[in-house]
């Protein structure tokens, strides 16, 4: 287990569970949640989130340390392979020429999904241009495969929409996708509460992110350290392997040898 470390492109990690900044109360309570989490990415809406480019407001890198955790900018609240390439352009000269990004277009403002059209374009470039693209999709494991092709060095399929909180509404794609993976596979978007995280990491996903599921609990810092052993638990048996789904019962302790009475 302390071998068991997550790979992204060069980068190696002990924590699956990456965390967002976005819906707390305060950047106290960010840092808090992140600390509970056992969090070492930290993923950062650049049209949300100041990261330096407001002199007049609050930076967050002043609470959240590059030096401590990786800083995972992300297009939150693009909607066109235009905007969210110019974010990313713009995320690697605040972050003194850090390429890892988190590639994030949206269809529509109803529902999050992702514009799969405008996130290939967009991807093509980013990669072409250097960077490490963390891309957000559906759950179609044939677009998944084309990200993967293209050179993004993970693949985030959603679990259910963005802020949702419904948990795992489709195991049987995510399980197609991780199946053909030859790059991680992070389930973004949708995850509730530990069970739903524990639920990712048994059917064999590399890591979770989430954001809302901790900032929008009632004691954020307490859910953090659920999401973090949920994580946890759910790798593990993973690793171990659970036993074998069986349609009628079978004894913990076998008939044979017994004590005839």
């Amino acid at each position: 287990m302390a071998d068991d470390i997550l790979l992204l492109g060069k980068r190696c990690y002990h924590s699956r569970l990456l965390v967002g900044t976005g819906k707390y109360e305060n950047f106290e309570q960010t840092v808090l949640a992140v600390e509970a989490a056992g969090a070492e990415i930290i993923t950062v809406a650049i049209r949300r989130m100041n990261l330096g480019q407001n002199q007049n407001e609050p930076n967050l890198l002043e609470f959240i340390s590059p030096e401590k955790y990786t800083i995972l900018p992300n297009t939150a609240g693009c909607y066109s392979a235009q905007e969210a390439v110019y974010t990313c352009q713009l995320a690697r000269e605040l972050l003194n020429g850090h390429s890892l990004v988190k590639l994030e277009v949206l269809g529509d403002q109803k529902t999050l999904f992702p514009n799969l059209k405008e996130t290939l374009l967009a991807a093509k470039v980013l990669v072409d241009d250097g960077f490490e693209v963390m891309v957000y999709t559906s759950d179609d494991p044939i677009v998944a495969q084309e990200l993967e092709n293209m050179g993004c060095i993970a693949v985030m399929p959603l679990a259910a929409p963005i802020g949702s909180g419904l948990g795992i509404r489709n195991p049987y794609n995510l399980q197609l996708i991780i199946e053909q993976a030859q790059v991680p596979i992070i389930v973004d978007a949708g995850v509730g509460t530990a069970s739903d995280a524990a639920i990712a990491m048994e059917l064999g996903c590399d890591g979770v992110l989430m954001n809302t599921a901790i900032a929008q609990a009632k004691h954020p810092v307490l859910m953090a350290k659920a999401m973090n052993l949920g994580v946890q638990a759910g790798r593990k048996a993973f690793l171990a392997g659970r036993m074998p789904r069986r349609l009628y019962a079978q004894a913990s302790s076998p008939l044979a040898d017994t004590i005839s009475l």
